[in-house]
């Protein structure tokens, strides 16, 4: 079973659009739109949030996202009528970005707090990481740490990095245990992996440490020599 989402909105067409974009990179996920008013009107629904909530938990939890305040205070009042479930969570994350992490960590298998802090992340993965973004543009690789495994690949698929294959290398390197970085971010965050910007015949060098160091380098390997499937 794997963690659902809720997408809160004031309009029903952006949380459809939410839902669809997301379900593109996480195929096995309930996902669950809960857009705008009973009459079709702009707003938020008690009554369709309610019952979003019950259609996205499967037995793993939901966490639920929204776009502007007043929908945060619907979902919030959903939650008081169900008794504040703790296997259903509200997420303060921004939505489309927020929602494709979430989607793609769920994926993953991963538990309903981790699924939560991908969103929540989605666009702050950590200080640390930032100054990388430098190198990474400019093909350097960092140095790479003692007994780390390494390797370099070329992007040969026609739309390089975009946010499919991402999403593919992101879910399955999450449930690695590793710690993975391509041209210096994050591999585990398909929010990181998008920002490279690698197109055809871009360099990735990857750096890997942990008990799934080799495995998770051979799937990236093998992903990309493949084309994810695009060629």
């Amino acid at each position: 079973m794997n963690v659902g989402l809720v997408i809160v909105s004031h309009s029903a067409q952006l949380a459809a659009g939410v839902v669809e974009l997301a379900a593109q990179m996480a195929r096995d996920v309930v996902l669950v739109p809960a857009g705008g008013m009973d009459d079709g009107g702009i707003g938020t629904s008690l009554e369709k949030v309610m019952a979003a909530l019950g259609q996205a938990d499967s037995g793993a939890g939901a966490v639920v996202l929204t776009d502007l305040g007043s929908a945060v205070m619907t979902a919030e009042s959903a939650l008081e009528f169900l008794g504040n479930p703790e296997n259903i969570l509200l997420a303060d994350a921004p939505l489309v970005e927020g929602a494709i992490a979430a989607a793609v960590t769920a994926q993953g298998g991963a538990s309903l707090a981790a699924v939560r802090k991908a969103a929540e992340t989605a666009l702050n993965p950590g200080a640390e990481k930032i100054p990388d973004l430098a190198s990474a543009a400019g093909g350097r690789a960092a140095p790479v740490p003692s007994g780390a495994v390494s390797a370099t690949v070329t992007l040969i698929n026609p739309l390089g990095l975009h946010a499919r294959p991402a999403a593919v290398l992101a879910g399955e390197l999450g449930a690695m245990d590793v710690d993975i970085e391509i041209n210096g971010v994050d591999a585990q965050s398909v929010m990181m992996l998008m920002t490279l910007g690698a197109g055809q015949g871009t360099e990735l060098s990857m750096t890997a440490t942990g008990p799934d160091a080799e495995r998770a380098v051979a799937l990236v390997t093998a992903e990309v020599g493949n084309g994810f499937g695009e060629l």
